[in-house]
């Protein structure tokens, strides 16, 4: 019966086979991120998001040996779909083929569809030959890539009698090599320096950021060693938020739910948000242990006071811009030293049901003292801050629970949780409540909310997913949120809401269309006079977007986004028109954009996604009245070496000067050029 189920649906989806094989060598990365998280938005940590899809794709994820934090991490198959997933393989053993996902409930084409770029069903080799042999034999997944990026235009801050100016080069270097096999081993190291800072200058390395870890796994009663920059994922965020985190987007169910994925390498180049040390990961049956410590310096501006009792040096801020370019900033750089020390413990005595404890304990160098602003009364200050908190998740039926508390040395307490069920093949739906106290203090915390940070908010989340079939589908979420506390900007507790509707409809395999709405009210302070008082700020962004690919060469995109900002009686808006164009040709690649622009103010600039060489992400913010021009080349040399070239231009109307202080450059364009090599090894 199990030969036959298989046999059955390979026979049922053969008109997919072909398209598998395409798939694995020309599948979209970019498009399909942009697709799955259309609402861009500059908080958004999109180069994560399209890491951690471009490393399931080049090393896809064994559907034999998944577990189902890996496979939620996807943000692919909704909960019910995991557990009828881990279901069928408890109860008939090894999947013999991919297209056997079809005999599970819940599976329909359209899902296997978004699924095969980035699982498969062959056995890494693991078990051959010693670790140290795997480590240095693997070709599949090993590559080294150099980045180089700069403007044309001269910036007032490279010009040689300016004061307080940039001290390196116009030009910002980029460097990765990395080695990697998925439930065996990683390792690699990563560099960076931006356009003006220097390189290799006295008593500092050559780069002005550098990055490594070495990471092994499964050997024996541990099950991950980790030395050098990691993160660590658990829970809901409220403690651990590292990673694939979407936040709010056109994946209005999946993503409101963070996955425990436990501690993993860090290859990032933003300086702050992450561990460096090492860690372990011990697991024994059901239970899982993890502990860690990390020694990280950090940037800030040590300030002295004698008004201020018990210490005489301290900093308002760690500072998050990672960047050394003036003398002022390098005054700030490696001021502060931060050590962590935490852990994990994971209980899972089934597929249901887990639970967790996690605690992390911080402690600074210098005291942290913020700046004496009332909106500032209850942010954290000290040395030392320990946060404490408990996890857990439960499916029931198609129901799928999950929370997360957590409590800081403040007494301040964070919490969220919520459910996601699928009450039926079509139907999908996510709740999702939030309580953040404006005096929880929780310094690697990526929790759902509305907030960069989580503190200081309380909300529910209400997300729906509708597609009857697979040319249609209507998706849309409402969140309701407050603020307790003052914010910057915000002169007493405020509140707000949000909602998104967006419906697309696919006539073809070749067409797709969307048309998506969303509106944001939010309250701000506005001076009446001598007075401050609360008005909603209203702003709406419309998109209509159409993909159409004429044939397996060359395919184009066109898009419509307009919005309008409301604001104390006065009213504005912006609107950008898009035409994408797309053309493979044997070893080449090349995408290319015009983009025509104008928006009345900053509070209308438009964010749309541009292609960029492999592992950037570009969201420039379309602000002014102008034009936007970009293309991108990708040569594939041979089989080992990959080329990438890309030139995009500002043009601007109105305008003789781009940028501001140290960044402004004369005349109306800004042009940029970026080329990229990859070296597979």
């Amino acid at each position: 019966m199990r030969y036959a189920l298989a046999i059955g649906a390979f026979l049922a989806s053969i008109h997919l086979l072909a398209q598998q094989d395409s798939t694995r060598a020309s599948i979209d990365l970019e498009q399909f991120a942009e697709r799955m998280f259309q609402l861009q938005d500059a908080d958004v940590n999109y180069e994560d998001i399209y890491e951690s899809l471009l490393l399931f794709y080049t090393d896809p994820l064994n559907l034999n040996r998944a577990s189902q934090a890996q496979l939620a991490s996807l943000y692919i198959l909704t909960p019910t779909q995991i557990q009828a997933f881990l279901a069928y393989r408890e109860t008939n053993g090894k999947l013999l083929s991919i297209y056997e996902l079809q005999a599970i409930e819940g599976f329909d084409v359209a899902t296997i569809q978004l699924l095969l770029p980035f699982v498969s069903l062959e056995e890494s080799s693991i078990n051959q030959g010693s670790l140290m042999q795997r480590m240095f034999t693997e070709n599949t997944n090993r590559y080294f890539l150099f980045r180089y990026t700069r403007f044309f235009e001269e910036q007032v801050g490279f010009q040689p009698d300016q004061e307080n100016g940039y001290l390196g080069d116009p030009f910002k270097l980029y460097g990765r090599f990395r080695s990697s096999r998925r439930d065996d081993f990683s390792y690699g190291f990563t560099f960076e320096s931006d356009a003006g800072e220097r390189i290799g200058f006295d008593g500092q390395p050559a780069f002005d950021f550098t990055s490594a870890h070495i990471m092994i796994e499964n050997q024996g009663p541990f099950q991950k060693i980790l030395v050098g920059d990691y993160q660590v994922q658990a829970g809901q965020g409220l403690i651990f938020g590292a990673g694939f985190n979407a936040g709010k987007g056109a994946e209005t169910v999946n993503t409101i739910k963070r996955n425990t994925l436990g501690i993993r390498p860090y290859t990032s180049v933003l300086e702050t948000g992450f561990f460096r040390g090492g860690g372990i990961a011990l697991e024994r049956g059901d239970v899982q242990l993890t502990l860690f410590g990390s020694r990280l310096l950090q940037d800030g501006n040590i300030q002295t006071s004698e008004s201020v009792d018990d210490f005489e040096a301290f900093v308002n801020s760690i500072q998050t811009s990672g960047f050394h370019r003036t003398p002022s900033e390098l005054a700030t750089r490696n001021a502060i030293t931060e050590t962590n020390v935490g852990g994990l413990f994971e209980y899972q005595p089934n597929r249901k049901l887990q639970l967790g404890l996690s605690g992390l304990r911080t402690t600074f160098s210098t005291s942290l003292l913020r700046t004496d602003r009332p909106y500032n009364a209850f942010e954290f200050s000290g040395t030392t801050n320990t946060v404490l908190g408990s996890f857990g998740s439960y499916q029931w039926q198609n129901f799928n629970f999950f929370g997360e508390v957590a409590r800081s040395s403040s007494g301040g307490v964070g919490m969220v949780g919520g459910v996601i069920s699928s009450l039926s093949q079509s139907i999908d739906v996510a709740i999702s409540l939030r309580d953040y106290d404006r005096d929880f203090h929780s310094f690697y915390a990526n929790a759902f909310g509305e907030g960069s940070r989580t503190i200081n908010e309380r909300g529910v989340y209400w997300g729906m997913k509708y597609q009857p079939s697979r040319k249609f589908s209507v998706v849309g979420y409402y969140d309701k949120f407050s603020f307790p506390w003052l914010r910057s900007g915000v002169d007493a507790p405020s509140d707000g809401s949000e909602w998104l509707g967006r419906f697309t409809f696919n006539p073809s395999r070749s067409i797709t269309t969307f048309i998506q709405m969303r509106e944001e009210i939010k309250e701000t302070s506005v001076t009446m006079g001598n007075l401050s008082e609360l008005q909603p700020t209203v702003k709406r962004n419309y998109i209509f977007n159409i993909d159409y690919r004429l044939n397996s060469a060359f395919s184009m995109k066109s898009r419509l986004q307009t919005s309008t900002f409301q604001e104390a009686g006065q009213f504005s808006k912006g609107y950008a028109i898009v035409q994408d164009v797309e053309y493979n040709i044997g070893r080449w690649r090349f995408s290319g954009r015009t983009a025509l622009f104008e928006t009345d103010d900053y509070d209308n600039r438009q964010y749309v996604y541009e292609k960029d060489v492999l592992y950037a992400f570009s969201l420039p913010a379309y602000n002014g009245q102008g034009v936007r021009n970009y293309i991108l080349v990708q040569y594939g040399m041979s089989e080992a070496i990959d080329l990438w070239v890309r030139l995009a231009r500002f043009s601007y109307r109105n305008q003789d000067v781009v940028g501001s202080g140290l960044d402004e450059s004369q005349g109306p364009d800004r042009t940029e050029l970026k080329w990229m090599m990859r070296w597979k090894f």
